[in-house]
């Protein structure tokens, strides 16, 4: 809400994502837990990251196609491009294409998974685990990664970006889609008993976000939001089928293995 450090060059609200790692930091210290013990382990890391990045890769391709050809049909005559933008709920801010905001770009976004699966899918279901079942903690967790997506709207309610109406129908959406991918992340945590697979599919949604871009005679990247909501309600639909056909729910969510 203060710094906003989205707003300039970087390009990245990173300061409070900082913070929020600093504070998983003493809550573990705090509570005598081990990074291992929250999914940070280090058996499988490179081949769950790779799981991670090849599932994002493999929901975001029909989604580009899908918005490509839509524009194509429209005889809008669409192209794709790489450049790096900061994600904003009113248009994509920013048009760069110098090698130092693309590395900005991706130094970014592992500061917010992290943050974001360390604290969401780490601290919060270890914790919740402890007293309520995997499907009450996952909710919880989902519920609490949703209202923290609505802080984006919100900030352009109060600086007066955006009338009431708007501002709440784009916090109940983002916090719907947020809280949909956080259960999605959820399940994959407690397939694969870690947070690498989590963490490499959440980057890769965020950056490709960030970086590829279609644009148009009408303008750019005009159906960026369904073309999220194709690649996430695929990815949800492959998880939910994974979980099934795993039987995680059987399994202890977090596995260590060192």
């Amino acid at each position: 809400m203060i710094l906003r450090t989205d707003r300039t060059v970087i390009g990245e609200a990173f300061i409070h994502k900082l913070l929020g790692i600093f504070l998983l930091f003493l809550a573990l210290k705090y509570s005598s837990t081990k990074w291992r013990e929250i999914g940070f382990t280090a058996e499988k890391m490179g081949k769950n990251i790779a799981y991670g990045l090849l599932l994002g890769l493999l929901v975001f391709l029909p989604a580009y196609g899908i918005e490509f050809l839509m524009q194509n049909a429209s005889m809008n005559e669409p192209s794709m491009e790489f450049f790096v933008t900061s994600y904003s709920i009113q248009g994509n801010l920013g048009n760069q294409k110098e090698i130092i905001f693309y590395l900005l770009c991706i130094v970014g976004n592992i500061i917010n998974v992290v943050m974001e699966e360390g604290v969401f899918r780490g601290l919060f279901l270890k914790i919740a685990e402890k007293r309520y079942s995997f499907f009450k903690a996952m909710v919880l967790s989902s519920v609490l990664f949703g209202l923290w997506h609505i802080a984006a709207p919100m900030r352009s309610l109060l600086d007066g970006e955006m009338e009431l109406f708007p501002a709440a129908m784009a916090m109940l959406s983002l916090g719907l889609m947020s809280a949909v991918m956080g259960a999605k992340l959820c399940m994959l945590t407690k397939i694969f008993g870690n947070l690498w697979m989590p963490m490499a599919d959440h980057f890769f949604n965020n950056t490709i976000i960030n970086i590829l871009h279609i644009t148009a005679l009408s303008g750019g990247d005009e159906m960026q939001v369904m073309r999220i909501a194709i690649a996430q309600t695929l990815s949800f639909l492959i998880v939910l089928f994974l979980y099934w056909k795993t039987k995680a729910k059987q399994k202890s969510t977090f596995r260590e293995e060192w």
